[in-house]
């Protein structure tokens, strides 16, 4: 349980630094990777999603066996997005730079499972005292 509190503590801050910052920086990103964002809602969208994740990745910490049903969802959030831009890499529709950039979500992804594993699940007679 230790460790699935540490994985989700981490996961939950590191988010929070590398996606509130989007929400100013989209000039910018445009500028250094063009073209410019065409279509905020999507941008925009995607940040305010994944800081709800943020916050989802805070709540399991604070209580591994409780909710460690919600860590599969967890687990599917790193791997769709590892997945989908590794796919469009390969594709050559995204840049290796964004490539790159999946590494800490797929290793994330991989110490969630952990964590789910090493957390046991509730027993009825747990769940009747919580």
């Amino acid at each position: 349980m230790r460790f699935a509190k540490w994985v989700f503590w981490i996961a939950g801050i590191w988010g929070f630094v590398v996606l509130a910052p989007l929400y100013f920086l989209r000039e910018f990103i445009g500028t250094q990777d063009p073209p410019q964002v065409t279509h905020p809602e999507y941008f925009f969208g995607f940040v305010g999603v994944g800081l709800v994740w943020q916050f989802t990745f805070l709540l399991i910490a604070s209580d591994p066996p409780r909710f460690r049903p919600i860590m599969i969802g967890a687990m599917l959030e790193k791997f769709v997005y590892v997945a989908t831009v590794a796919i469009l890499v390969a594709q050559h529709r995204a840049s290796s730079k964004a490539g790159a950039g999946i590494v800490p979500d797929l290793l994330l992804g991989v110490l969630f499972v952990v964590a789910y594993f090493r957390t046991r699940a509730l027993t009825p007679a747990d769940r009747a005292v919580a």
